[in-house]
């Protein structure tokens, strides 16, 4: 039997409209990459930031905290009827940068929200917010920024700033996007995962003009916000405060660590600046004006700056000397200027004597002791296996590499070894005339103020340190090390320290009632007047303090450096300084008497 023409017609339009119906349930209701796109178009992803972790000192003394700021979020679509020359007078834009932001928006998404202008403070949101219902399309939404409760600490907290394209492909920020604001230096950078937190989400249903209609499946798909951890670190802002007052107007650095944990208790970084300048909505501007500054505000004096550690460095020729066996403790040797200049002092001298008044000729005889040990015949092959095991001992003090801090940056200075003097001089042309101004810590010999104070926590400590650190709470890998000199030697050296304080070169270190042990230094500055250097401990047993000073261009280390050294442990063990005229000589900052 032959179908009618309208029959197969009819049997066709049937077929179709089967096949059209069977698709049309498969995207709507099996495809669920067809529902993931229909959604998207009515779904709003809101983002929640969390807030940043506080920041505390070692007495729960709060140091950084958050407060709000605000962003103008824009949703294209729902941008109708309003008065564009208002909205600009209001926010105090153009209508070029006006259109240019809205086109921004729109390629982004017509209906998705996005950030119109950022960094609104509560003042200026107390001004627009009543007016801001008159423009549709437009809401605020908050965020924090750090709130700074004392001026201090600016290098060694860091600054946030927005990520860049080259940290959003690195693993180390996984899950960031861009917009996100992360630590740039310092702690924040350090310690970004322990402060960040983790951002939530939540959904909104939206139409088709951006308008909000509801909470998507009953926030069965909304993640909370989790606040970032607050972090403890083992400063003292008193003395912290106190430190940064005592070197104003002057460049230099101040490290004061806890002998028996490798805790620091004070780092001062000299000129700085105040952190709130970089973490306000013209921290760009501030940037622009602190990098170019030529007192380099954001350079971290005490663990980048890197110096000529001066007489300080007597101390290690000493251990290294006994350790080796080459000084005889009660030996005296006189003061030859002939050899290298001195200052006036008693002469001649024994070990205990030469710490004491730092005599320059002695040291050059331990020096030269140490490196030719006389091993082989030949005087320049038996200055390079001495210089070989004097730059090891050396090294064992946690010289000539970074010791490990919980800061971004940090520099480890400069052991010179044989490989150095090959390279300058010649294999086998160099022998300890060459390299004599090592004796006194001059030369090529660099190293920074962190490790000009832990040299006193080894000494404190009779032959070990801990690495010096900030954060408490953390598990940062905090090693104990232990440097290859016996013990009793130790007793020699603490020894002499006690009499430079007590009656050599570093009285202005002197504290009533306490014990301190130091030594001082003044180091060669071709480009001008020399630096000053102290480094000591307080009390002489169970030290609970270790110090240097460093002052740049001062002079003589027994003037401002001891001072500052000397009232440095005052305030930390007594919490009150009653040496006001000491107090006021450093604050007046002529160190020329």
């Amino acid at each position: 039997m032959h179908l009618s023409r309208s029959r197969i017609i009819q049997i066709i339009f049937i077929l179709s409209m089967l096949v059209f119906m069977v698709r049309l349930f498969f995207i709507q209701v099996l495809s669920s990459e067809y529902g993931a796109v229909a959604e998207k178009n009515i779904v709003q992803r809101i983002e929640q930031y969390p807030c940043r972790g506080s920041i505390y000192d070692r007495n729960q003394q709060l140091l950084v905290a958050n407060e709000p700021i605000y962003d103008l979020w824009i949703v294209p679509n729902a941008v109708q009827g309003i008065d564009i020359g208002d909205f600009c007078g209001m926010f105090n834009i153009s209508e070029a940068v006006f259109q240019k932001r809205l086109k921004q928006a729109k390629q982004f998404s017509a209906i998705q929200p996005s950030v119109f202008m950022k960094d609104i403070d509560h003042y200026e949101l107390a001004r627009i917010q009543e007016q801001l219902v008159d423009y549709p399309g437009f809401y605020i939404k908050a965020r924090t920024v750090r709130h700074y409760c004392y001026p201090s600490l600016a290098n060694t907290f860091g600054y946030l700033g927005e990520i860049n394209s080259k940290q959003l492909v690195s693993t180390r920020y996984h899950g960031y996007k861009k917009g996100d604001f992360i630590g740039v230096s310092g702690l924040e950078a350090q310690y970004e995962r322990w402060l960040s937190g983790s951002r939530g989400i939540q959904y909104k249903i939206i139409d088709a003009k951006g308008k909000e209609k509801g909470v998507f499946k009953n926030g069965k798909l909304d993640v909370c916000c989790e606040p970032g951890k607050d972090l403890v670190i083992s400063i003292d802002i008193d003395l912290q405060v106190y430190g940064e007052m005592l070197l104003a107007n002057k460049k230099g650095s101040i490290v004061a660590i806890e002998p028996a944990t490798g805790q620091i208790l004070a780092i001062v970084a000299s000129p700085s600046y105040d952190p709130k300048r970089l973490a306000t909505n013209t921290m760009k501007q501030h940037f622009v004006v602190l990098e170019q500054d030529p007192d380099c505000p954001l350079f971290h004096r005490p663990i980048m700056a890197m110096h000529p550690p001066g007489s300080i460095f007597k101390l290690v020729q000493a251990l290294i000397g006994l350790q080796e066996q080459v000084i005889v403790p009660s030996a005296r040797c006189a003061c030859n200027k002939k050899v290298v200049n001195c200052h006036v002092h008693p002469s001649p001298v024994n070990l205990h004597q030469a710490i004491q008044y730092s005599c320059n000729p002695y040291f050059y005889h331990v020096f030269r002791s140490i490196i030719n040990q006389k091993v082989v015949k030949n005087t320049y092959a038996d200055t390079c296996m001495g210089l070989k095991k004097w730059t090891n001992y050396v090294r064992g003090f946690g010289l000539g590499m970074p010791l490990g801090i919980d800061v971004p940056y940090e520099k480890g200075g400069y052991v010179p070894d044989t490989h150095l003097y090959d390279a300058k001089y010649g294999v086998g042309r160099w022998q300890h005339s060459t390299i004599r101004s090592l004796d006194i810590g001059q030369g090529e010999l660099l190293i920074t103020p962190l490790q000009m104070a832990n040299l006193a926590v080894i000494i404190a400590n009779k032959g070990f340190y801990y690495t010096p650190h900030l954060a408490l709470e953390q598990d940062i890998g905090v090693q104990k090390h232990v440097v290859d000199i016996e013990e009793n030697y130790f007793d020699l050296v603490v020894h002499a320290m006690q009499a430079v304080v007590a009656s050599g070169s570093g009285s202005r270190a002197r504290v009533k009632g306490i014990t301190v042990c130091g030594k001082t230094g003044t180091v060669e500055n071709l480009h001008g007047k020399d630096h000053a250097v102290f480094m000591g401990f307080a009390p002489m047993e169970k030290p609970q303090i270790a110090i240097a000073v460093y002052v740049e261009n001062a002079g003589w280390g027994a003037r401002s450096a001891a001072a500052i050294a000397g009232l440095m442990i005052e305030k930390y063990l007594k919490k009150v300084v009653a040496r006001k005229g000491m107090e006021a000589y450093v604050l007046k900052g002529d160190f020329g008497d």
